[in-house]
């Protein structure tokens, strides 16, 4: 594999464009691809204790919602790095966007959510920092 190849890779919240830890994406030189939804199979909450704020996206396709997802291309090399990365409760796993086609991206342990604000109803990360 080389690295022109790409990952496409799905982010809800801290890195998605604007926000505080989008940098990270462009310093790895991702490219931002499109903005869409996930399938009607997620739940979304908001951690307890995480700085700068970030939520937990959790698969529940019996009672899940729709959450909004940017989707970003990463050469595989970079992918590696912010996989690296990524802190627990948070993991790179396999998210199931609206359209039905799968891309990497966070999810979220589940033992991270007990306790936490469930905020499925507002349907994307932004909807809850412009609330908060």
């Amino acid at each position: 594999m080389h690295d022109s190849e790409t990952v496409r890779l799905g982010v809800v919240g801290a890195h998605l464009r604007g926000l505080p830890l989008n940098h990270q994406l462009l310093e790895l030189g991702a490219q931002f691809a499109e903005q869409t939804v996930t399938a009607p199979e997620y739940r979304f909450y908001a951690l307890p204790g995480t700085t700068p704020p970030k939520p937990g996206l959790v698969r529940s396709p019996q009672n899940g919602g729709s959450i909004e997802i940017e989707i970003w291309n990463l050469g595989f090399t970079s992918f590696g790095r912010f996989v690296a990365a990524v802190p627990s409760p948070l993991v790179i796993g396999n998210v199931k966007l609206a359209s039905g086609v799968f891309v990497k991206g966070f999810l979220c342990e589940e033992y991270a959510v007990a306790g936490a604000q469930e905020i499925t109803h507002l349907g994307s990360w932004r909807n809850f920092v412009a609330g908060s």
